[in-house]
């Protein structure tokens, strides 16, 4: 056997970052290197087109080895090798008896734990026949442990693990299932499960509890003392930044408020008498991913690396640092218009969490804003994570960012960031104070803004909605479940929730908006429909394309992408050679605006007469698909156009 190596970049002469740049900036022209090259993030966080060994100073080794103290590498030194990541799903049907045969199938193909959501009746401490407008609402109608047991039928509960999700009423559903694990003979240190007490995240997305702040991090931490003490693989607290990160957190944001959240809650354990080894092994950390890989991986790392310095900077050991994390998907990047698209989103968001290291990941179904997920979309779900552990092997390879001078970096720039913003939070009284005054509420909104004016130009396109819409796609909806029947078979005997919830004088607070990055087109389509189903018709533009195909399909196509993406629908035509063919096929058509396509040469021949004898024609509105003023034309739309507002507008003129 020969024992050269292959050396693959032998033919090619060792060149500098700088030679390289100098070579771009002959492409480029002129452009400034930095607006054509260089990507600023919502964080402030420059994204460089190359990374070298210069950009992450490996030496003294700073994010250690897998298993050891900061973490940033994996708890575990084998990370996920031997046993793979815990495949968690959301249960959330109304109806017990599907919502048995959903879990004990997702449980036979391959899901391993179990989140079960609370409907919003039990949420609230209240039967769902005494509040049947909240009955079966965003979850699970479970009221009493004999429910509880209803939907459980079947599990093995000394192998699957059970997440409960009950706002504020954590005391009482963890009570059920309590009640549950005896009833079925498990002993506590076999018990497996999380009982996800979560008051602050409660608050900020809801904008009250049951009860007033320090009652609830009292309760909090009275069953966190119990749970330490009683069930060993149980967990009381959890972390979950879902709703600020769909609110439009960024991800430091996101990372700093975690930090904050967990200190509270950490303090609240140790003053009831935990130590603080004890307290941090009561805590998961539940962060919501979007459909970028690289920033999903890089904030599971970050925010390892940072609760290890919390806990370490508290007195706790590092075994006690190792943050047990949770990914899942985010909501907000869930589109409801093409939501085929989202099995490309949700995949992206699973590999994220693996390669980033997460002990447990929940992958949402393709038609979650649709409304109940049917079986074909649970499959899906379940299966991503599937495939992506057992046939592409992610869990085999042990941090496979490590080392990544890009990951490595940005995981840096996070932590330094998030770390600033923690401070913030602290140095104005911790999350507490800055939930009930409003203030973290106030920035969030601030960066949605910010987000919004990108996603309104397009330049954080959305795939199906935003960008390439399919004017002429079937609606994805599901039926909802027969509510009235559904309450009609609710048992008042033993309502645990009605008779045992959680109450006092309530702590309220400005509630946290559940955004999506589609919502705004997704509204003007749903105008679009509504139109259709009352005129026949979706609301029109007449194409003016002029001359040859060659000449102009590249603006008809862009502007079909551009009208379509608001429900308005771009007519089709070979193009006509003068401004009266033009006008003679306009009045053919029901079209009360119209867009003028070419090229640039065209356009200072032609585009004033097209634009003059149409709207001689009767046109509302004339745009020109390009850059360029001339007379008749109303609005040029190009790249960089505010096409959300264009829309909105144009929405306005044709009534719609």
């Amino acid at each position: 056997m020969s024992e050269e190596r292959l050396a693959l970049a032998a033919e090619f002469p060792a060149t500098s970052v700088e030679a390289w740049k100098e070579s771009l900036e002959k492409v480029l022209k002129g452009a400034p290197f930095e607006k054509k090259m260089v990507v600023k993030t919502y964080d402030g966080i420059d994204i460089q087109p190359l990374y070298t060994k210069d950009d992450w100073n490996a030496e003294g080794n700073p994010s250690g080895f897998p298993g050891s103290a900061p973490f940033t590498r994996g708890n575990t030194a084998a990370g996920r090798a031997v046993d793979g990541w815990d495949i968690r799903q959301v249960q959330a049907n109304a109806d017990k008896s599907a919502a048995n045969d959903q879990i004990l199938e997702d449980l036979e193909r391959g899901v391993t734990s179990l989140i079960l959501q609370f409907d919003e009746a039990a949420r609230a401490g209240k039967n769902g026949a005494d509040a049947p407008e909240l009955a079966g609402r965003g979850g699970m109608m479970i009221y009493s442990k004999e429910d509880l047991a209803d939907v459980l039928e079947g599990v093995l509960l000394d192998l699957a693990g059970v997440s409960l999700e009950a706002g504020g009423q954590a005391k009482v559903a963890a009570d059920m299932l309590k009640g549950l694990w005896a009833d079925k003979g498990i002993a506590p240190e076999q018990a497996m499960g999380a009982f996800n007490a979560d008051p602050l995240g409660t608050l900020a997305a809801n904008g009250s509890l049951p009860q007033s702040l320090e009652e609830a991090l009292s309760d909090l931490a009275s069953l966190a003392k119990e749970t330490a003490k009683t069930y060993p693989h149980v967990t009381t607290v959890k972390v979950d930044t879902s709703a600020y990160y769909g609110a439009g957190a960024t991800e430091t944001q996101d990372l700093a408020i975690a930090l904050a959240t967990g200190v509270a809650y950490l303090r609240a354990m140790t003053d009831a008498g935990l130590s603080v080894d004890e307290a941090a092994k009561q805590i998961v950390f539940s962060f919501a991913n979007s459909s970028d890989i690289f920033t999903g991986i890089a904030k599971l790392r970050a925010a390892r690396f940072l609760w290890a310095q919390v806990v370490k900077a508290s007195g706790g050991t590092d075994d006690a640092a190792a943050m047990n994390l949770h990914a899942a998907t985010s909501a907000r990047a869930m589109s409801k218009r093409d939501p085929w698209v989202n099995m490309l989103r949700v995949t992206a968001t699973c590999f994220a969490g693996a390669v980033g290291g997460a002990d447990a990941i929940t992958v949402l179904p393709f038609d979650h804003h649709c409304g109940v997920a049917d079986d074909f979309a649970r499959r899906i779900a379940r299966n991503t994570q599937i495939v992506l552990q057992e046939e592409s092997s992610l869990n085999k390879v042990i941090d496979p960012a490590g080392g990544s001078w890009f990951i490595e970096n940005l995981t840096e720039q996070y932590a330094a960031k998030a770390w600033e913003i923690f401070q913030g939070i602290e140095g104005k009284g911790g999350m507490t104070a800055v939930i009930t005054d409003g203030s973290i509420q106030a920035t969030i909104a601030e960066t949605w803004d910010a987000r919004l004016k990108n996603i309104a130009k397009r330049k954080d396109p959305i795939t199906g909605v935003s960008e390439f819409p399919n004017i002429l796609e079937e609606t994805v909806e599901r039926a909802e479940p027969d509510y009235a029947a559904l309450i009609g078979k609710i048992a008042k005997s033993d309502a645990m929730i009605g008779s045992n919830a959680v109450s006092g004088v309530s702590a309220t607070a400005e509630a946290l908006p559940a955004h999506r990055l589609a919502e705004g087109f997704e509204k003007l389509r749903d105008a679009a429909d509504s139109y259709a189903a009352s005129k026949g018709n979706l609301p029109t533009i007449f194409s003016a394309n002029i001359g040859a195909i060659a000449k102009h399909t590249g603006r008809a196509s862009f502007a079909k992408n551009f009208f379509e993406a608001g429900g308005v629908q771009a007519t089709q035509n070979n193009g006509f050679a003068t401004a009266d063919e033009a006008v003679a096929a306009f009045k053919e058509t029901t079209c009360e605006v119209a867009v003028i396509c070419g090229s640039d040469a065209q356009y200072e021949e032609l585009a004033a007469g097209f634009a003059g004898a149409l709207k001689a024609a009767g046109a509302k509105k004339v745009f020109l698909a390009g850059r360029g003023e001339f007379d008749g034309v109303d609005q040029a739309v190009g790249m960089g156009s505010d096409v959300l507002g264009t829309l909105q507008d144009l929405h306005t003129v044709l009534g719609v």
